[in-house]
């Protein structure tokens, strides 16, 4: 039986439907048949509601556990989307943060969600991710942090590629890690060249690669589109989105 936050969620994610952008979604051809390791661009609250609504076949979507948990959202949400606003306006989104709390943890509870820890508890985050690519579901992952990278990116935080390991030594597979670039400005979602995994790296090694290949791929795909506004990991102003491409 669902509970009654369930129907909440429903009723939120149906609004978030009818009212969100109609995304365009380009590359599908590009996804093997088989579950992968989604790799994309965060664009603030648009990674996760275009992967939730637009990404195709089963999958979960790697979420922050402090916007799961009540006593975190209040100061996860100001520290990660808001203190970078202007010093006078801190009251006002410390005051936000504390009222999205209820929603969030309905949303990021009900949503196909992967918690990610920040502790000891990590290790769940890992066995959760590989159960779900081992029954044949997806991972999409947005692994940006706050360190500058180039105009389309921020860098990332390389430990994402743990995952794939942990399902190597669960089914002796080795997934696909599948970029993608997320265009909001231009309603549009691009998945772009899928790369192995090879578990016979040593793991600091396959980190870097398969990040710095992931970060490639998703810069080329940007700067290949249409001359655009690319919407930072940061939540900065919107007169100072960068361009994908100068003039």
């Amino acid at each position: 039986m669902k509970s009654k936050s369930y129907f909440l969620y429903y009723i939120v994610r149906s609004l978030v439907w009818i009212f969100y952008p109609k995304i365009r979604v380009c590359g599908k051809e590009n996804i093997p048949d088989e579950p992968v390791i989604f790799v994309g661009n965060h664009t603030q609250m648009n990674g996760p509601i275009m992967a939730q609504l637009y990404f195709p076949g089963r999958r979960y979507i790697w979420c922050a556990a402090e916007m799961m948990e009540w006593k975190e959202v209040h100061t996860y949400a100001f520290t990660d989307f808001w203190s970078f606003k202007p010093k006078w306006t801190h009251w006002f989104y410390r005051l936000l943060s504390y009222l999205i709390t209820p929603l969030s943890v309905i949303i990021f509870n009900n949503a196909d969600t992967i918690p990610v820890y920040r502790d000891g508890r990590l290790r769940d985050t890992f066995r959760m991710s590989a159960d779900a690519l081992a029954e044949g579901a997806s991972l999409v992952i947005f692994p940006e942090k706050n360190a500058h990278y180039n105009h389309i990116l921020y860098d990332f935080q390389e430990g994402f590629v743990d995952a794939a390991r942990l399902y190597h030594r669960k089914t002796g597979r080795e997934p696909f890690f599948v970029p993608v670039y997320l265009a909001p400005s231009l309603k549009k979602i691009v998945f772009g060249k899928p790369v192995r995994f090879d578990s016979s790296a040593p793991s600091k090694a396959e980190r870097a690669r398969i990040s710095s290949c992931m970060k490639e791929e998703i810069t080329r795909m940007a700067e290949s589109l249409p001359r655009h506004r690319v919407v930072p990991y940061r939540n900065i102003p919107k007169k100072d989105y960068p361009w994908s491409r100068p003039e």
